[in-house]
Parts: structure tokens; sequence; C-alpha cells
């Protein structure tokens, strides 16, 4: 779990908006809605969510969810010290009191259980009930509660159930188009223009072969992690196997299959 701090406007993280999804999440916080977010890994999810909080001048309260997240996790657990019991405040507590922004991630890896506490701050009652303490907290209108899945990794076992799901608003994310996704490395990176088309046209390529080598497709976050290798002067092709390539896969021969993807992209 992380804290990220309260940002001023001169501090909000970068963010290329690809449609219509700042408009739909100030709406959204306005009228006190939860929200949903799926997309694939790396596409910008969480920079987005991090990018609205800081606009709106809120506290931003992260969870990454696990299979062993459970309930006293979210909302709190009595502690031990030399002084006695006392009670320690989870995230989701947290973010109810001060009324911030909580987001948990990759909130299908929770277990089902954990994520039924969600349910009374999900429709009109807005409140969280601590059991363990006897406290009912109303949610102040500042809160605001948001989640987020990859809906390539749904199955059986691992779904938000749809009880849950029809709880929130929802937005789907993918990778951004071409020319968006060029301004987004040139902002977050010092590579050139020539690089950056190059980069995301390599991009393009190895995200076709998703559906048949590889169980995740090329993100955008691994393409800045490779632009500032390059831009740090490493070799383009080094920098590409190293954040673009060997991430994605363990397999020989598919490493070996989308090197020539590389090679056949930028020395060309």
């Amino acid at each position: 779990m992380s804290k990220d701090k309260q940002q001023t406007n001169q501090e909000i993280p970068f963010y290329q908006p690809q449609g219509n999804e700042a408009e739909l999440f100030e709406r959204a916080y306005k009228n006190q809605l939860p929200l949903l977010i799926k997309g694939p890994t790396g596409c910008g999810k969480t920079r987005f969510i991090r990018h609205m909080a800081a606009k709106l001048g809120r506290k931003l309260y992260t969870v990454a969810c696990h299979d062993d997240l459970t309930a006293a996790d979210l909302v709190g657990r009595h502690l031990i010290n030399e002084k006695g019991t006392y009670w320690c405040d989870g995230p989701l507590t947290k973010a109810v009191r001060e009324g911030a922004i909580c987001y948990l991630d990759e909130v299908v890896e929770a277990r089902k259980d954990t994520t039924v506490v969600l349910h009374p701050l999900t429709d009109d009652r807005r409140v969280l009930p601590i059991e363990r303490t006897g406290e009912i907290l109303h949610a102040p209108k500042e809160f605001m509660l948001i989640t987020s899945y990859n809906p390539g990794y749904q199955n059986l076992l691992k779904g938000m159930k749809p009880s849950t799901r029809q709880r929130f608003s929802a937005m789907s994310f993918d990778f951004p188009d071409a020319q968006t996704e060029i301004k987004i490395l040139l902002a977050e990176t010092s590579v050139d223009q020539a690089m950056a088309e190059n980069l995301v046209s390599l991009a393009t390529s190895m995200r076709a072969l998703k559906d048949h080598d590889l169980e995740e497709a090329a993100s955008t976050r691994l393409l800045i992690y490779t632009a500032t290798l390059i831009a740090d002067g490493m070799g383009v092709i080094d920098a590409c196997r190293a954040s673009l390539v060997e991430p994605l896969t363990d397999d020989n021969e598919t490493i070996d299959a989308l090197m020539e993807v590389v090679n056949a992209t930028l020395t060309n």
C-alpha cells in the first residue's frame, strides 16, 4: 500500500488526454459517483488518476490489491504497543475521514469477501461501517472511490462480481493512438521526434503479436522506459531489448522473434 502526498497545482503529473475521460472523472467527482477504470497494463490508468487527484487538489490513497488483501487491510485493525491496544485506520478509512480519493488498483486481485466492504460506499448511503469500533463513517462530498482492473486477466476465478461492477460508473482505457503516444514520449523523455515516431511504430508492430505469442502487449510505460534509456545514451537495440522485449516474455524463441521486429523496424 502507498499514500501519495497531497499535490499542489504546480505538481500535477503530466497526462495526455485521449478523449473525454477528464470530463467524466470531474462529473463523477462532482456528483459523488464511484468510478471503475478498465484497461491493459501500462496504458496510463494510474497516471490519469494521479493527474486528476492533483488537478482537483485532493489527497490520494492508492492500494495495490492482491490475493491476501483483507477487509482489515482496507478498513483498519487494532494494534498493540507498549501503552496497550489502539486502533489504526486503513487507507480506505483514512480517505473517508479526510475526504480524499481512494484508488484500489487491480481490484479483481483482492478476495471477493474483501470487496464487499465497498458496497455501502458505492450507493446512496455512502457510509463505511467499522464493525470493530462500532463506528459508521459518513463519507463527505469530497470523498471518491476509484477501482481499476485489466479485463484481459479476467476469468471465472478472478473477475469483478456483476453486483459490485454495477455499483460504479465506468470507462475503458486502451493504448493511445500513434500521434498521442508520440506526444507522450516527447513530454516524458528527451528523445527527438524521429526516435519517438520509430518507437511508437515498433510498439504498434509488437502489439499485433499479442494474441499470438504474448500474454501482454508492449505498454506505453515500457515505451517510456525504453526512450529514457536511449535518451541517456544507451544503444537503441540494447535499450529496446532491456525495456521493451525482455519484460514481455521469458521464452527465448519469442525474444528472438521480437528482436527481429526491433531490428527490422529500427535499422531500416
